[in-house]
């Protein structure tokens, strides 16, 4: 009889969108040793509470994976989790070095990473090809994984939430009697953002057409501004700021919409994961990195592909008629 394997899964980028690209590899990783995985992530993501309900993950362990001053007090705890676990195999899905280092020390048998510069010193496994670096995260792990004998079953993320765990969660849903649409209005990169006055005029028209009742705004609150400016542009009473919310709130006000539309953001793959309708609104970065979900992206009609134009205005070619138009359409009204 083989001996029982315990996995872990190392994951350190701090932002929603990233771990939600890389839950098809997470549970890829489970499914190849028939286990539950152990996850370390950071805690900004809110992963305890977001995957609770993920069948495929056994626990949760957060990691800040500071640097400078805090750069070997990070190394101490992970390797101290790492030997308190008696982990027989650790995924590193990106190119941070304090993970395998902590691994090693802790004498895990099977550490397998990207091994991209000095990472290679501290894993088991054979490093992939430089050239792997340029690519994005998530090609990184599909490379990973399959290098590894690790088979991948989907590489479309979903996240599973069940209702009952959002039974507490603020907001209470019920006081907006009518249909309602999500509208994703920021982002981290200010240049992946359409404007204020395009959401307003979208929405209105959605809402003169009878599309639906209430607008869910989706924003963190370091940009309520962006949510106040919609509210005070509109002559509608129809947006609902959602800023003072924490992830919770925002996956509950998600699944009670009809669909999703919004920037390439981390709340645009989270609704995708969801299984809600998805709208991506895509003008100044890359459609092919959405190839591997289910939202439907709308873009400019000279749009060129594989492009970065780190600036906001090149938003400004995704017109309100075109997107209005594509949402008509593919909703049937």
């Amino acid at each position: 009889m083989k001996d029982k394997k315990k996995i872990c899964v190392v994951f350190s980028h701090h932002k929603l969108g990233d771990l939600i690209w890389q839950l098809p590899y997470i549970k890829a990783i489970s499914d190849n040793f028939n286990e539950k995985i152990c996850l370390v992530v950071r805690e900004k993501t809110q992963a305890k509470e977001i995957l609770k309900d993920c069948y495929f993950i056994k626990q949760v362990k957060y990691n800040n994976f500071r640097k400078k001053i805090y750069y070997f007090y990070e190394i101490f705890k992970l390797w101290k989790y790492f030997k308190s676990e008696k982990f027989t195999d650790i995924f590193f899905l990106d190119k941070v070095n304090r993970g395998p280092i902590a691994a090693k020390l802790a004498k895990v048998p099977n550490r397998i990473g990207p091994g991209f510069k000095n990472q290679k010193k501290w894993i088991t496994n054979n490093p992939l090809k430089e050239e792997n670096c340029k690519k994005n995260q998530s090609e990184q792990s599909k490379e990973l994984l399959e290098t590894n004998g690790v088979k991948i079953k989907s590489l479309i993320p979903e996240l599973i939430v069940n209702n009952d765990s959002l039974k507490k969660v603020e907001p209470d849903t019920s006081q907006y009697i009518g249909k309602k649409i999500a509208l994703g209005v920021d982002s981290f990169e200010l240049f992946k953002m359409w404007y204020e006055e395009y959401f307003v005029e979208l929405a209105e028209k959605l809402y003169d057409k009878g599309a639906c009742k209430y607008f869910y705004l989706i924003c963190g609150q370091n940009n309520k501004h962006v949510a106040d400016k919609i509210i005070k542009l509109s002559k509608k009473n129809i947006f609902i700021d959602c800023s003072q919310l924490n992830l919770m709130g925002i996956i509950k006000v998600i699944k009670d919409s009809d669909y999703y539309i919004g920037n390439n953001s981390g709340p645009l793959n989270l609704s995708s994961a969801l299984n809600v309708k998805t709208y991506g609104l895509i003008a100044t970065d890359p459609v092919s990195e959405l190839k591997n979900s289910k939202i439907k992206a709308i873009l400019p009609d000279d749009y060129k592909d594989n492009m970065w134009i780190r600036d906001r205005k090149g938003m400004s070619k995704l017109k309100v008629n075109k997107v209005f138009d594509f949402i008509c359409k593919s909703e049937n009204f």
